[in-house]
C-alpha cells in the first residue's frame, strides 16, 4: 500500500476555503437562518437582563417600592426561561440540516473516491482517505452547527454589548473595550498559527489510521514472521508524533485561553475601580455600575468564544482544505456527454489498436503499441514476465484505466465511447487478488449483476467449483456474512467466489487476471474443467502464469517489453519461443502439464 499523504497546500484565508461549502448550505438555508436567529435572540434576552437589573436597583429597590421590584423580577426570570427555550431551540432547528449537510459531503466524496483512477488509490493511504472520509466530515459538522453560528452570533452580541454599555456609561464602555480588543488581536494572531498545527494534527491522525488498518488487515503476516514487536514500535512512534502534534494545538490553545481569561478579568476590575469613583462623587449610580459590570461579565463568554470559534475555524478549514484536496483531483475516468450504446446482442469481440500506456507522473511507457485482436468465443492467454504489463492491459478492457494512445474496441465501439455501467455490465473481471467484503456470499458474488436470481447464483457457484463448500455452510448459506475481506475462507475459496462473481452474469467478455493463482492442483483442474464450458460461449483475455492455463486458451500473446512479441497456440510458442519456454520451465506446475503428455522441447 502506498505511503503518500499530500501535505497542506498553499495557506489560504479559513473563511475563503470555508465558502466553499456555500452549495451545501443552500438548500438548508432556511433551518440553519433559523438556528441562527433564535441563537441571537438568546443572546439578546440575556444581554437583557443588566439592563432590567439596573432598572431593579435604581428604581423600585431605591425607592423602597418592592411591588414595582416583583414585576421586574418576574421579567428577569421570563428571559432567564426565554433564553434557555431559544437556545433549546437552536440546537433542534440546526441538528438535522448540519447533519445533512455531512451526509451530503460524505456520500460526494465517497462518489468521487469510486470514480478516481486505480493509479491514485495507488498512491494514496486508505488511512488517509478513510480519516477525510469521517473524522473531518464530522469536524465540519461540529463547526457548522456550533462555531459557525456563534461565531456571528457572538461578534453581533459583542457590538450590540459594546452599545448598551455606551449607552449607561461611555467611560466605562471604553475601559470594558480596552479589554476587548487585545482579545480579539490575540485571537487574529493565534488563528494562523494554530490552522498549521491543526492541519498537522489531522495528516499525522490520518497516518496513524493507515498504521492501526495495515497492522489488523495483515497481522496474520506479521505474527507469522515474528513481527508484532517491530510493528508495536512503528505503532508507538506514530502514536508519539500524533501526541506532538496534538500537544503542539493544545499548546496554542492553551495560550490563547489564558489571554482570554485575563484580559476581561482586568477590564471588570478596572470598571469597577472607575465605577467605585463615580458613586463616590455622584456622577455614576450603583445601578449603573452593577448594570455595567453585568454587561461585561455577560459579555466575557462570547469574547472567550469568538477565540474559541476562531480555533475551530482553522481546523474546520484544514478539515475543508484536506476534503477539497481530494475531491480537486479530477477523475480522469468518465461518461462521455454522447455516450454510444454497446452492440446488443454484445459479441464480445475485441480490438487493441496501437495501444499505449504510461502510468501517471512517469515517463517510462508500459505498453508501447499493443496490437491485438480477439474473435467472438475465443480465449486468449496473455503470458510476460513479471513486470511486463499483464495486469494493466487487462485493466484497460474494462477501463480501470484509460490508453495513454491507441484505443480498445468492444463489438466495433470505443469502450471510451461508453457509459461505464454499459460497458461493465458485458464485462466480466476477476482478478489475481480476489477482494470480497464483509457481505453476504449472495451479495458478494451479485456484486456487478445485482439482478441475479438465486438459481444464477447458484449456476455460478457450480461453475466455479465454490457450491459444494457453500452449501456446507448450511441451507441459508446464500445469506452467510462473510468476515472482513473473507478472510474466514481459504484464499482457493475465495478466489473461486471471486470467479463466481465475474461470470453470473454471464458477460460477452470475460477478464481473467491469474484467477487460479490460490488453486491447488486438483480444485484447478476441476475449476478449468468447468471454465471450459463458459469459455465456450464467450470471449476471454486470460492473464496466465502456469502452463495449465496457457494450454486451455485458443491462442498465447507473449508480452515483452511492452509489446506482443510472439501469438500462437501454446504448443506453437513452446516450439518457436525460447523466451515463452523459458517463462514455461520456471514454473512449479510444469511436472502437471508435462504429466498430460506436454513435453517442451529445448
Amino acid at each position: 500500500m502506498s505511503v503518500h499523504a499530500a501535505g497542506p497546500r498553499t495557506p489560504r484565508s479559513s473563511f475563503s476555503v470555508l465558502w466553499r461549502l456555500a452549495p451545501y448550505l443552500r438548500p438548508v438555508r432556511l433551518p440553519v437562518a433559523g438556528a441562527i436567529g433564535a441563537a441571537l435572540a438568546a443572546l439578546l434576552c440575556g444581554l437583557a437582563i443588566p439592563l432590567v437589573t439596573q432598572r431593579i436597583i435604581d428604581g423600585p429597590l431605591h425607592d423602597g417600592d418592592m411591588g414595582a421590584a416583583i414585576w421586574l423580577i418576574l421579567l428577569v426570570a421570563a428571559l432567564g426561561l426565554a433564553e434557555a427555550l431559544l437556545f433549546y431551540g437552536r440546537r433542534k432547528l440546526i441538528a438535522r440540516p448540519t447533519a445533512t449537510v455531512e451526509s451530503r459531503l460524505r456520500a460526494d466524496l465517497f462518489g468521487h473516491l469510486l470514480r478516481l483512477p486505480v493509479s491514485f488509490h495507488d498512491r494514496w493511504q486508505s488511512g488517509q482517505l478513510l480519516s477525510r472520509t469521517v473524522n473531518d466530515l464530522i469536524i465540519l459538522r461540529k463547526f457548522l452547527a456550533f462555531a459557525a453560528v456563534f461565531l456571528f452570533v457572538n461578534s453581533v452580541t459583542l457590538v450590540v454589548g459594546l452599545a448598551v454599555l455606551f449607552s449607561i456609561d461611555p467611560l466605562l464602555a471604553a475601559v470594558g473595550l480596552a479589554s476587548a480588543a487585545p482579545l480579539l488581536l490575540a485571537s487574529y494572531l493565534f488563528e494562523t498559527r494554530y490552522k498549521v498545527a491543526a492541519r498537522e494534527a489531522q495528516d499525522q491522525a490520518g497516518h496513524f489510521t493507515t498504521t492501526v488498518e495495515e497492522t489488523m488487515l495483515g497481522v496474520r503476516v506479521i505474527r507469522s514472521y515474528g513481527q508484532s514487536g517491530s510493528r508495536l514500535r512503528a505503532f508507538r512512534a506514530q502514536a508519539q508524533r500524533l501526541r506532538h502534534a496534538e500537544v503542539r494545538v493544545l499548546r496554542i490553545m492553551a495560550a490563547l485561553s489564558t489571554a482570554l481569561l485575563i484580559l476581561p478579568e482586568l477590564g471588570i476590575a478596572g470598571q469597577l475601580a472607575l465605577g467605585g469613583v463615580g458613586i463616590a462623587d455622584g456622577s455614576l449610580t450603583l445601578g449603573d455600575l452593577v448594570a455595567a459590570v453585568t454587561v461585561s461579565t455577560y459579555l466575557r463568554w462570547p469574547t472567550e468564544c469568538i477565540g474559541w470559534a476562531l480555533a475551530e475555524t482553522s481546523t474546520a478549514a484544514a478539515a475543508c482544505d484536506r476534503y477539497w484536496e481530494i475531491r480537486d483531483t479530477p477523475p480522469d475516468l468518465a461518461d462521455p456527454r454522447r455516450p454510444r450504446p454497446p452492440v446488443r446482442p454484445a459479441c464480445g469481440h475485441l480490438r487493441l489498436e496501437g495501444v499505449r500506456f504510461t502510468h501517471p507522473g512517469s515517463d517510462r511507457p508500459v505498453l508501447r503499441g499493443i496490437d491485438l485482436e480477439l474473435h467472438p468465443g475465443e480465449t486468449l492467454a496473455l503470458v510476460g514476465a513479471t513486470g511486463s504489463g499483464k495486469t494493466t492491459l487487462a485493466g484497460l478492457v474494462p477501463r480501470l484505466s484509460d490508453v495513454t494512445s491507441g484505443r480498445v474496441t468492444l463489438d466495433g465501439v470505443d469502450v471510451r465511447d461508453m457509459r461505464l455501467a454499459d460497458l461493465r455490465a458485458v464485462v466480466g473481471c476477476a482478478f489475481e487478488d480476489p477482494m470480497l467484503s464483509s457481505l453476504t456470499i449472495r451479495e458478494n458474488v451479485t456484486l456487478g449483476a445485482p439482478g441475479a436470481s438465486d438459481a444464477e447464483v447458484r449456476e455460478a457457484l457450480r461453475i466455479s467449483h465454490s457450491l459444494e463448500f457453500v452449501d456446507a455452510f448450511g441451507p441459508e448459506a446464500l445469506d452467510l456474512r462473510l468476515g472482513e475481506q473473507g478472510l474466514s475462507l481459504s484464499g482457493g475459496q475465495r478466489q473461486r467466489l471471486a470467479l463466481a462473481r465475474a461470470i453470473v452474469g454471464r458477460p460477452a467478455l470475460l477478464v481473467l487476471d491469474d484467477p487460479l493463482s490460490a488453486l491447488d492442483l486438483h480444485t484447478e483442474a476441476e475449476v478449468e474443467q468447468a471454465l471450459h464450458h463458459v469459455l465456450s460461449h464467450t470471449t476471454a483475455l486470460v492473464v496466465a502464469h502456469r502452463p495449465n492455463t496457457a494450454r486451455m486458451a485458443d491462442r498465447v500473446a507473449l508480452l515483452a517489453d511492452g509489446r506482443i512479441a510472439a501469438l500462437g497456440t501454446h504448443r506453437e510458442l513452446l516450439e518457436s519461443s525460447d523466451h515463452y519456454r523459458s517463462l514455461m520451465s520456471v514454473s512449479p506446475h510444469w511436472t502437471a502439464g508435462a504429466a498430460d503428455g506436454e513435453v517442451m522441447s529445448r
